[in-house]
């Protein structure tokens, strides 16, 4: 069983390459040229490369939090989940979510498998001045960091081939039916009403249960607690999550347009004031100000407006930044009071956050509470209820599934001696 999963996601890669080889599309033979705004395209491919940029912070942000025998490995699960879900995206998950529609809830895989009929494809409807190719490049970067959002929670006691299993299951299970009922104009939460500008459902909040399941799912490590080896990996992770998140939440307006600067300053003001609110409750509460501090209160801010970026004003942006840092850091106290081993507190901060960034698009977009409406807070209220039992109940059974398949939690023995060692043969 050991061998027999690289095998077979050696054998995915291969077939990528020779199943329904199409030939290339240029601008000579695109029969859709005419629609495209070359001002998008440039901005979209901007944005495509922003969004990629953020994995990699993301890999700093949580390699600085853990303990110094762990930074490779915990490093690398963000790493490898850029060559995987790239793979898995091009053979069945982008047609899963955004394929033609089975029921509102998920696409079918055989719509555009192994990329088939994306290129010269008419531009998907919500994007429609940029190639079909583009979007799909696009929505991958969404999926390649969704699962390794979830990292963190299980940081410093997991193999790595269930590991790689895992984020397989939880793209395919999870992610893409998440991704088609919300963005698909098909989908059943997009027509429902539920409003997700840039993925606080689809992503955070579907990390950071998946995060909450797998920390009490997998119970606490032999050697508890919280020895961050560098906080300047943290404090560059921040950095550049900050900088990729332009083209997370502007890119997701498909176009250089007023909607994407819109999202742009919302999403600037909102982690500014969430560091800032940070820093000065820790102050008020008698604590020392610090840079894990600044670093978790800006990413909370980043994820806390990303759904509601492109609905809700500057003004209200900075009221979702503050209302988002009191409330995870308030959670991250309390979580720490509970036999919950969430390492990196994922889910008091990816889960959090994005929850508080779905109530508040209920409450500021134009259609909510704020502006005496209150059909969309309902409905966000209620969609945030059933895909946190939903993602919750359907983690817990990848993770059984996991576990038989291959046993997730290493030895103690390995988790003693780091995973960097147990795992990879390799060090600091």
């Amino acid at each position: 069983m050991r061998k027999i999963f690289p095998f077979l996601m050696i054998c995915m890669v291969v077939v990528v390459g020779l199943v329904a080889p199409e030939s290339a599309i240029s601008k000579h033979n695109d029969p859709f040229t005419d629609r495209y705004s070359s001002g998008d395209i440039a901005w979209m491919l901007t944005a495509t490369a922003l969004v990629l940029l953020m994995t990699p912070g993301l890999a700093f942000f949580y390699g600085g939090m853990v303990r110094k025998k762990n930074v490779i490995s915990t490093m690398l699960q963000s790493y490898v989940s850029m060559a995987v879900i790239t793979c898995l995206w091009i053979a069945v998950g982008f047609s899963m979510a955004f394929g033609n529609s089975l029921g509102g809830i998920i696409g079918n895989p055989l719509s555009h498998s192994f990329f088939t009929n994306v290129f010269g494809h008419e531009p998907f409807p919500l994007a429609p001045t940029i190639p079909f190719a583009l979007f799909a490049l696009f929505q991958l970067k969404f999926a390649i960091i969704t699962p390794a959002l979830i990292t963190g929670a299980f940081a410093e006691r997991v193999r790595f081939r269930s590991y790689l299993l895992f984020i397989v299951l939880f793209t395919l299970v999870i992610y893409t039916p998440l991704a088609h009922m919300t963005w698909h104009p098909d989908g059943l939460l997009f027509q429902w009403g539920v409003l997700d500008f840039a993925g606080g459902t689809v992503v955070h909040i579907s990390a950071g249960v998946a995060a909450l399941a797998s920390a009490i799912y997998l119970k606490g490590r032999t050697e508890p607690g919280h020895e961050p080896t560098r906080i300047t990996y943290v404090l560059l992770g921040t950095g550049l999550l900050w900088f990729g998140w332009i083209g997370f939440n502007a890119g997701s307006a498909f176009g250089a347009n007023a909607l994407s600067v819109l999202a742009l300053a919302t999403t600037t003001t909102a982690s500014a004031s969430a560091a800032a609110t940070y820093v000065l409750f820790d102050l008020a509460m008698g604590r020392k100000p610090g840079a894990m501090g600044l670093s978790i209160g800006a990413v909370v801010g980043l994820v806390a407006i990303t759904p509601a970026a492109g609905f809700v004003s500057v003004a209200h942006s900075l009221c979702i930044g503050t209302l988002a840092a009191l409330t995870s850091n308030l959670m991250i106290q309390l979580r720490s009071r509970t036999s919950i081993d969430d390492t990196l507190d994922v889910f008091p901060s990816h889960g959090v956050g994005g929850m508080v960034g779905m109530l508040m698009t209920g409450v500021f977009a134009p259609e909510g509470l704020w502006y005496g409406h209150t059909e969309l807070f309902t409905k966000e209220v209620t969609a945030l209820a059933l895909i946190s039992m939903g993602v919750f109940a359907a983690t817990w059974g990848i993770l059984w599934v996991t576990d038989r398949v291959a046993p997730i939690r290493v030895l103690a023995e390995d988790e003693a001696l780091g995973l960097d060692i147990s795992q990879h043969s390799e060090k600091l």
